[in-house]
């Protein structure tokens, strides 16, 4: 069974404050880290967690029974857990975590074809039953949505470049491994980009494997459903890896907890907030766990928290 490292563990076990008789869902189960840290300090209880992965399904499962049984594993993504909790009765939740991205586990599964540092076949589905593939993305997506992607999800600056490429290569044969992709992005690369620090196909991945995964849509929908459901005094922490997501729980965090300013036209009318920022400044890694888990060292953690009356 994969040895999983969960991240920034316990800031975010800290900053849930967990209430041992409250309703918990782990909207990114994963291998279960932080799901058993929860379910260890639950005693009348219960946690919900989420995940498409079989395989992470499975290996959590057998954690978690090891902990308790007041548990439940839903083979769903998180944009749809309003719906999911609802056909369980759970209207209000106490705390939600979302731990973002792609886990460790999938990338080092070399044949998932997450990974520009192992050969597979294009996939990248967090979701195996989920029909889009990366193979599908590199060949039979325009140039234009190519270069779009490359550009909104991996901010790629060459992504002109590397989409011409792309669709020139697959003219001959189609792209079907990660190492013809990487070796298509190193070819469209001037030599100065390739002596930069960091694998030239990082972004080109990421954003591909974010268009397969619907990811920052996803998010949208799951994180605002998860805001609304939140309980009086409850907290919801999310960890990101990126600047896109964390812009996008940025942003939906503001939106709920700052009091607006009226109109130009009106009298300034401060809207009333039913939130309030638990760490306006972002929590960080500790240096001792960048060093001990490298992977670590770009996530960022927020939370926030609904107000425990309303005013």
């Amino acid at each position: 069974m994969y040895s999983h490292v969960p991240v920034l563990l316990e800031e975010t076990i800290a900053n849930l404050k967990i209430n041992p008789s409250g309703i918990y869902v782990d909207a990114t189960l994963g291998r279960g880290g932080h799901s058993s840290r929860i379910l260890s300090l639950l005693e009348n209880g219960f946690l919900y967690c989420f995940d498409v992965d079989n395989q992470a399904i499975k290996d959590s499962e057998t954690v978690l029974a090891s902990i308790s049984n007041r548990f439940e594993i839903i083979h769903e993504n998180f944009r749809n857990l309003k719906s999911a909790l609802r056909e369980r009765n759970v209207n209000k939740v106490n705390g939600f975590l979302f731990d973002l991205g792609v886990s460790s586990a999938q990338f080092d599964e070399g044949d998932r074809g997450f990974s520009y540092r192992y050969d597979a076949r294009l996939d990248m589905r967090m979701n195996q039953e989920s029909k889009l593939t990366a193979y599908d993305v590199i060949n039979f997506y325009s140039k234009e949505d190519l270069k779009r992607i490359f550009l909104e999800y991996g901010e790629e600056k060459y992504a002109s470049q590397i989409a011409s490429s792309i669709v020139g290569r697959r003219q001959s044969k189609p792209i079907e491994t990660t190492f013809e992709l990487v070796d298509i992005i190193k070819s469209s690369l001037p030599f100065k980009e390739l002596r930069k620090k960091g694998h030239p196909a990082k972004q080109v991945f990421q954003a591909i494997r974010i268009e397969v995964n619907d990811e920052l849509n996803a998010l949208k929908d799951g994180l605002e459903d998860a805001i609304n459901m939140l309980e009086r005094g409850g907290r919801i922490a999310v960890i990101t890896f990126h600047s896109l997501e964390d812009r996008i729980v940025k942003n939906l965090f503001k939106k709920y907890t700052y009091p607006g300013e009226g109109s130009r036209t009106l009298p300034l009318e401060m809207k009333q907030v039913d939130y309030i920022l638990v760490n306006k400044k972002v929590i960080l890694p500790s240096p001792n766990e960048i060093e001990a888990n490298p992977r670590s060292q770009s996530a960022k953690l927020r939370v926030i928290e609904r107000k425990m009356y309303e005013e």
